[in-house]
């Protein structure tokens, strides 16, 4: 969605303000309601409680067209939301009978590695959605190069010159982390049963890599794919609307090239590989 930088400081400031969800029912955890939709009417008010100009979406009790474009967009990300996400994430059981399929199919070999989640005791079992990231993978691309798991920043340099060293590690590159095709991120959690900060800190470390990437693609021109993986029904629909809806936005604003939820792995993951292998060989 191509949109001014002001579209998404509105969103930004009109979602916080108004609210990503509704108020969650008695004993539901916070961020258990409906998503929220908001009237061009809802965000003239809340403009002007936050002393920012109504006239923006509202004049003379009508939406601008301003106004228009802000209520399509929050109906299109709670519809998203709503019937395309939902449906695609993943509980710890539902993640394992996917991994077990995969896993027999494929037999990894050591050179495609399946991390153990961080877990201990009973819950200690490998990391399910790395793992089926990484066997997708490994099954589209074969024996060809990548870096499953990179122990260093991402760098990308022309004429052996760095221009650009990310902040961070990302937990995939591929062929390499030095002048990546694709990069990925992987955020699952499904033995949370709280949302904290650390789950939260994971959606805005994505949107620093992104803010990096795309300035280096607008300065340089220099493009590296950028796709974020995230699965765990609870932790997201049930604990985390407002940060599904964050990674809506990051998406419309070309921060992220595609986010994949839960189950769509099986089918996304090779096709991007096989992408992202043409794309190297040129």
């Amino acid at each position: 969605m191509q949109q001014p930088a002001s579209f998404w400081a509105l969103v930004r400031s009109l979602s916080e303000g108004l609210g990503y969800t509704q108020r969650a029912p008695r004993g539901e955890p916070k961020g258990a309601g409906p998503l929220k939709t908001h009237t061009a009417k809802d965000m003239a008010h809340e403009l002007t409680r936050q002393g920012l100009d109504p006239r923006l979406v509202l004049l003379d009790d009508k939406p601008t067209e301003l106004g228009k474009q802000l209520e399509q967009y929050f109906i299109y990300r709670a519809q998203v939301l709503n019937d395309l996400v939902k449906p695609n994430l993943m509980d710890v059981a539902e993640a394992k009978a996917l991994f077990d399929k995969v896993y027999a199919r494929v037999n990894p070999p050591a050179t495609c590695p399946i991390p153990n989640n961080k877990q201990s005791d009973e819950k200690r079992a490998p990391a399910y959605l790395t793992g089926l990231v990484n066997m997708l993978i490994y099954e589209a691309i074969g024996d060809a190069r990548c870096n499953y798991s990179p122990s260093q920043l991402t760098t990308f340099t022309r004429q052996g010159v760095p221009l650009r060293t990310l902040a961070r590690r990302v937990d995939g590159a591929f062929p390499s982390v030095v002048n990546p095709v694709a990069v990925w991120e992987i955020k699952e959690y499904y033995y949370t049963t709280t949302f904290g900060s650390r789950v939260a800190d994971g959606v805005y470390e994505t949107l620093l890599d992104g803010l990096e990437l795309d300035e280096l693609h607008k300065k340089e021109g220099v493009r590296a794919e950028h796709v974020l993986i995230v699965d765990a029904r609870y932790t997201w629909w049930v604990c985390g609307k407002s940060y599904l809806c964050r990674m809506i936005d990051m998406l419309n604003m070309g921060l992220v090239s595609e986010i994949i939820f839960g189950r769509e792995v099986e089918e996304r993951i090779p096709v991007l590989a096989r992408e992202w292998l043409a794309r190297a060989a040129r």
